[in-house]
């Protein structure tokens, strides 16, 4: 339409200049053109476009799923655009395909980016008329709602539980009579069996030889402690820290649940926020994942003393503690250090970072100018500083994990089910 006009326009002016018989038909491509519309009008009439979509009411975070939309008596040309929440991304311009009869479809690709109920509002439709004279832009409602909810996806899998199983009662259960640390039961004394099995006392009264059974002790107390402070928020990844860290916490959470061992969940910023005692595993799964899923986004400062010194009260009993939590350089980390030193007097300590891998291709890129130059300077120190703190920390016997995010919930397992098999508890 717009071309259409200026080139009436053009006629116009061209006549007026040229003057004689020419000015006289100067009037006639607008009335063309305004014909042309009506007529354009006319045949691209037709009813509200009836839009109909479908997608999984569940995405988990990082993940994506397809939104599928479809429009009946579609015209050519249609396309679309919409208006996108802040915890999802995709495309905002979307493609129909066509169909033979007369409706559209697309599939659009939602990636969950944050945790929470997201709710879309508006959709925008484009299709330009038969004659190609205007474009029609109608806005539609979109009342769809997607909830976006930590991702338990290895859980699912199953692959946690057969790792966990095959490890903790395929072989720990067949290894030799007298390890252990928890009497089982007594059976007859055997030839080959460990002398130091037999239970004399026993022995005497029954005069015959019999060996005392031991097993590995369960029922052990697990607390996953999440840092929910600013630096979580950090974006690596594509995700903020604090959903890496909450994904490999449900990981070993459930990994806990079928070790037989008892699960409860802290979280601190600023002060501590939400303590839940030590419960059955796969019940403390369940709530561990709804209250993950409503954890918020916050952007207060740490206070560590005050947090794992309110822990370290909550916790008279010896448990396995698995602090999530991050930190800038040695100088801010000295109170950490400090507190995690405390609490690793009572109690056996995993401590889990995750690290940035851009950090790491930074290390590994050779600059190219000065800007550059400056750039692996600072992440050099960073992550100098970095392995100085987790040193000291090693040193005050605190497993350490500090992996990359697709890396940080195996290597987490890993060193749990470790402290399984040495019984560190």
């Amino acid at each position: 339409m717009l071309l259409a006009g200026i080139a009436a326009l053009l006629f116009s002016v061209l006549a007026v200049v040229i003057g004689g018989v020419i000015r006289q038909i100067a009037p006639l491509p607008w009335a063309v053109l305004a014909v042309l519309a009506v007529l354009d009008i006319v045949l691209s009439f037709s009813r509200h476009k009836n839009l109909t979509f479908k997608m999984e009411p569940e995405i988990f975070i990082g993940e994506t799923e397809n939104i599928w939309l479809h429009v009946a008596r579609a015209p050519a040309g249609l396309r679309a655009r919409l208006e996108w929440p802040e915890g999802l991304h995709g495309n905002n311009d979307i493609v129909f395909q066509h169909k033979a009869d007369s409706t559209a479809e697309a599939w659009v690709a939602c990636r969950g980016a944050r945790r929470g109920v997201w709710k879309f509002e508006n959709i925008w439709l484009f299709w330009p008329s038969r004659l190609r004279l205007f474009e029609f832009i109608p806005r539609l409602t979109f009342p769809l709602e997607v909830r976006v909810v930590p991702n338990i996806r290895l859980v699912q899998s199953g692959q946690i539980t057969t790792t966990v199983q095959s490890t903790l009662y395929g072989v720990k259960e067949n290894r030799a009579i007298g390890g252990g640390s928890e009497f089982h039961q007594l059976q007859d004394f055997i030839k080959g069996m460990d002398v130091k099995a037999i239970d004399w006392k026993r022995s005497a009264r029954r005069r015959s030889l019999v060996a005392r059974e031991l097993r590995a002790e369960r029922n052990h107390h697990v607390i996953i402690a999440l840092d929910n402070g600013y630096l979580m928020r950090e974006e690596i990844a594509g995700l903020p820290k604090i959903d890496h860290a909450v994904t490999a916490a449900l990981s070993i959470a459930w990994a806990a649940a079928i070790g037989g061992d008892l699960v409860g969940y802290y979280s601190y910023d600023v002060k501590p926020r939400i303590f839940v005692a030590p419960e059955p595993g796969r019940r403390a799964f369940t709530r561990l994942r709804s209250w993950t899923a409503e954890l918020a986004y916050v952007s207060r400062e740490t206070n560590h003393t005050l947090a794992l010194t309110e822990l370290n009260a909550r916790t008279p009993k010896r448990s396995l503690i698995i602090v999530f939590t991050d930190f800038i350089d040695t100088t801010s980390a000295e109170l950490l250090i400090e507190n995690i030193g405390i609490l690793s007097k009572r109690h056996l300590l995993i401590f889990v970072t995750i690290r940035d891998p851009e950090a790491e291709t930074l290390m590994q890129t050779a600059p190219t100018d000065m800007d550059g130059v400056a750039t692996l300077v600072a992440v050099n120190q960073s992550i100098s500083e970095r392995r100085l703190v987790l040193e000291r920390l090693a040193r005050l016997g605190v497993t350490i994990v500090d992996a990359p995010p697709n890396m940080v919930t195996a290597q987490l397992i890993s060193a749990y089910l470790e402290i399984k098999a040495r019984e560190m508890i």
